[in-house]
């Protein structure tokens, strides 16, 4: 795993904390969360505020997830929106911290001038016992407060305010002035500045969890379904439940559902492209497995690498191979059914709000294309590299670094599709997508 963090391919983007004060903020944050504290003085955070560093030294990386359900967050600085989460449990995780952090950016960057601020993802559920369980967790809500109580106190002190008011009396009552004295030295003028966070509750519809062996849970559907990459368990509150080997199903629910779409009818992408490029990392498999130096291969190396490992190409390869034919030579239209190997290769997520979910999906039921797999499903990512030869980590590091890091927000969309800006306009021009990741030089050797 050196090699990706050395190319920024895993802890990228976290926030590096080496301030004396923010590290104090930090354990006061981690006391009042977990009753512990770290030593020391130098650390990385996810958006969550985890880091993986004091993880190591708790010998914890669910620190701040106890039994990875209802995910604490510490922040000290409203930066962390930008950075990932780590040790995903939740698909939804990630959004609902940046939401709350961007609906409140103004009020948390005040709080965390002076102290951390500390919370926590609620939801029904403290621990899942059964798949079960999972369906009671359709409402997240978020209690957070700084580690020295300042949301508290804030309402405490309005609540005075009110009395203050309201009360005939109240201009005789020292105790309540001098309480109300006390207080504002801590939060400020409550009533010219209002010391509240808003935007704290989120729906959580359709996910995936990493839980019960990973599951992908679409109740909030026309036609709704649970897939299971784990043992499929009996006894799902859901009408229909799959697991990948019931291709034919699972291509009919994202089908019924309009979930999905053919790369080749995709609007704004080259197709043929996207095509070839899956092509080379099955070449690429195969060739790792026979133990082939892929070292700076370009078209022809790729060529020649399928051509002499051709009994080791996957059956997904030669279906690839016929789609591509039908789009740049007008070949005849290849039949490839859901029961292909190469079907879920051929498809992404249709323009809906599960786009990102699916897609998440398809990089799992697609597991040898690893740049899809590393954009849309990176814990899968991480615990699947471990596994491939070393010429394949070399190789697929260097792509991701070379083709990927460089452009993410171009890639992502010339792969993915994308949002019009509020003009109505396409933020990213065709002229870029032609030239984003290798497909600029299709053809060339």
């Amino acid at each position: 795993m050196i090699r990706l963090i050395e190319k920024g391919l895993m802890f990228g983007n976290l926030v590096h904390i080496s301030s004396p004060a923010l590290v104090e903020r930090y354990n006061r944050a981690l006391q009042h969360l977990a009753g512990k504290t770290t030593e020391l003085t130098d650390f990385h955070v996810d958006i969550s505020g985890y880091s993986p560093e004091v993880g190591i030294e708790l010998e914890d990386e669910l620190y701040l997830n106890p039994n990875g359900v209802n995910r604490q967050f510490i922040l000290l600085t409203t930066e962390q929106k930008r950075a990932p989460l780590l040790n995903v449990k939740f698909s939804t995780s990630r959004e609902i911290l940046r939401e709350f952090i961007e609906m409140n950016e103004a009020q948390l960057f005040a709080l965390t001038a002076t102290d951390a601020v500390a919370g926590e993802l609620v939801n029904s559920v403290i621990k899942l016992s059964t798949p079960r369980d999972l369906f009671n967790i359709q409402k997240i809500e978020i209690e957070a407060d700084t580690a020295g109580g300042t949301l508290r106190k804030a309402q405490q002190l309005a609540g005075m305010v009110e009395q203050f008011k309201t009360e005939e009396d109240a201009w005789f009552d020292d105790v309540l002035i001098a309480k109300m004295i006390e207080t504002a030295k801590e939060t400020g003028d409550v009533t010219r500045n209002p010391v509240h966070l808003r935007h704290t509750a989120f729906e959580q519809r359709n996910f995936w969890t990493a839980h019960f062996g990973g599951l992908y849970l679409f109740p909030d559907m026309d036609h709704p379904a649970a897939i299971c990459m784990g043992e499929k368990p009996d006894d799902l509150n859901i009408k229909y439940t799959f697991d990948p080997s019931q291709r034919n199903q699972i291509a009919k629910f994202l089908d019924y559902n309009d979930l999905v779409e053919p790369i080749v009818k995709a609007r704004g992408v080259d197709a043929a492209a996207i095509l070839q490029q899956k092509m080379d990392f099955l070449t690429v498999d195969a060739a790792a497995d026979a133990g082939v130096d892929l070292t700076g291969l370009n078209r022809s190396d790729m060529r020649r690498l399928a051509r002499t490992h051709a009994d080791r190409l996957p059956e997904a390869y030669h279906g690839l191979a016929q789609l591509l034919r039908w789009a740049t030579d007008g070949g005849r239209w290849p039949r490839i059914t859901s029961d292909h190997s190469a079907y879920f290769y051929t498809l992404r997520a249709a323009d809906t709000p599960n786009r990102d979910l699916v897609n998440m999906l398809l990089a799992e039921l697609a597991p040898l294309d690893p740049r899809q797999m590393f954009i849309c499903h990176k814990e899968l990512f991480y615990s699947t590299y471990k596994s491939w030869p070393e010429a394949k980590k070399a190789y697929v590091a260097d792509f991701l670094a070379r083709e990927y890091q460089v452009d993410k927000a171009g890639a992502r969309a010339a792969l993915f599709g994308h949002e019009p800006d509020m003009s109505g306009r396409d933020r990213i021009s065709e002229t870029v997508i032609a030239r984003v990741g290798p497909w600029g030089a299709l053809g060339k050797d």
